[in-house]
This record gives structure tokens, sequence and C-alpha cells, in this order.
């Protein structure tokens, strides 16, 4: 074979030996899973709530399943993702614990529809949800405002930082223990004066 023909079978081979030793870990996805880790009985609420805004950081506004590494850097593994994206799970989890604890026609997401009368409205300021640095602990802080549309009585400001241990270091254990901090801080804010 003669040196040009060779050196154009060898760069041509070499793109084909980089794609096979690129390939990547197969990528799994995690749901917060509807259900709720504990089943308790609705109490009747005398008050109708509107949920909404949900608010988030924005870098739980990803994909993947973030977790810090050293002091202040955040991790994220490509190959473990959110099935659904956390702005969308974490109000509408939200939204079905209140239910549950307060009763269906008690607590509803905004925009309400016509005809329903809202005592409160209930805000949520998500300011932490992810795993400590050993990856066993779940971390969920957030501050609520109830407000009361017609401006009469002045807004009630809560907050609740909920930590969790996760049964094992596993990503289905700590997204279990994210489902769970979400369920203590829907009771929380049931429990809300």
């Amino acid at each position: 074979m003669s040196k040009p023909w060779r050196d154009l079978g060898v760069l041509v081979a070499i793109p084909a030996l980089l794609a096979g030793c690129s390939s990547s870990p197969p990528v799994q996805l995690y749901q917060l899973r509807a259900e709720a880790p504990v089943t308790t009985p609705s109490v009747a609420a005398s008050t109708v709530w509107a949920l909404g805004p949900v608010l988030l950081p924005d870098y739980l506004d990803r994909d993947a399943i973030v977790r810090p590494s050293g002091a202040a850097s955040l991790q994220h593994n490509p190959s473990q993702r959110w099935a659904e994206p956390l702005r969308e799970a974490v109000p509408r989890l939200l939204a079905q614990d209140l239910a549950q604890l307060r009763g269906s026609a008690q607590v509803w997401r905004m925009p309400v529809p016509p005809g329903v009368q809202v005592d409160r409205q209930l805000r949520v300021d998500v300011q932490r949800l992810d795993a400590k640095a050993d990856s066993r602990q779940v971390v969920l802080q957030a501050r609520w405002t109830l407000v009361d549309p017609s401006g009469k009585t002045k807004p009630v400001v809560l907050e609740r930082r909920i930590e969790l241990e996760a049964s094992d270091a596993s990503v289905d254990a700590l997204v279990s223990a994210h489902r769970s901090a979400l369920w203590q801080l829907a009771e929380a804010i049931a429990a809300s004066p």
C-alpha cells in the first residue's frame, strides 16, 4: 500500500475509534412519585387557598440531579436525570399534598377557575432542595406567604428547614427523600394559621 493511501486509512480510522471510545452510560430517569409517602386523612379546612407562584432556585432548573461537591461547588451527572422538570413537579405535588391534607375543594393552583372564591393566596419560595455533600441527607428550605387577597389582614410569612436522611446512598433513596421532604413541607404549610 502506498504511503498516501495508508495515511488516508489512518485518518478515516481515527474518528471511528474515537466514536467507539466516547460511548456514555445510559440515562436513568428519576421521578418524584405522585403518591404521598405517608397517608393522612384530609382535615376539612374552612379557607380556600390558591397556590402560586412556587419559585425554585435557578440551579434546580435543569434535567440532571444536582449534588453538592466540596465546600461550594455543585455536581450534576448527565446520566441521572429528573423525568419531569422540578419547576413543574414541585408545584404539582405541593398542590396535590395540600389538597390531601386540607381537602380537595380547599386548594387550587393559580389561576383558579371562575367562580372559586379564594380566601388566601399561598406563595412558596423553595430556597434549597438538594442533597448534602455526603449524599445521604436531603435538605429542603422554604419560605411561604399566605396573602389575604382583600388586604384586610397582614400577610403571614413562615419558613421551614427540613433535613431527611436517605435510607442509603443510592439515587433512588435520595429521590425518595426528596419526595418525603416535599410531603413534610406540605404538612407544615397545611398547619399554617
